[in-house]
């Protein structure tokens, strides 16, 4: 599950999305991603709830789409700050997830960005993982 420090350094890790084909803001998160550089396949599909039950995304955290990353699982709009950290620090989670679509998270960028906490998931339960006010790190 957890990837290896010169793949992270390297930027060779794919981050495979699952998004429905007509969301812009997924596709902003896409960007976000890649600006990041990070290379970034999708998958586009309108029927994402098959590919979170087969993920293991709790239903309480699903969020627009659904990505892949070296083993672990993202959901929603996660800064790409939260990825690297949860990829250089070996984590023993699932996942992350950024439930609902908070206003400035990367994606649904707006005028008045609004403070929201990136959750980690797994046998743990869901926990805080880090806090953003768009898309900058506060905590």
């Amino acid at each position: 599950m957890a990837a290896s420090t010169s793949a992270v350094e390297a930027d060779e890790t794919t981050i495979t999305v699952h998004k429905d084909p007509n969301c812009g803001c997924c596709t902003g998160w896409v960007q976000h991603l890649r600006g990041a550089g990070f290379k970034v396949r999708v998958e586009e599909t309108s029927d994402l709830e098959p590919i979170r039950v087969r993920l293991g995304v709790p239903p309480e955290l699903a969020a627009c789409h659904t990505a892949e990353v070296y083993g672990y699982i993202v959901e929603g709009h996660v800064p790409a700050a939260a990825v690297r950290r949860l990829l250089s620090g070996r984590t023993n989670v699932r996942g992350l997830a950024v439930p609902g679509m908070p206003v400035g998270s990367p994606g649904m960028e707006g005028d008045r960005p609004q403070p929201y906490t990136v959750i980690s998931f797994g046998a743990d339960g869901p926990k805080p993982f880090m806090r953003f006010l768009g898309k900058e790190a506060i905590g």
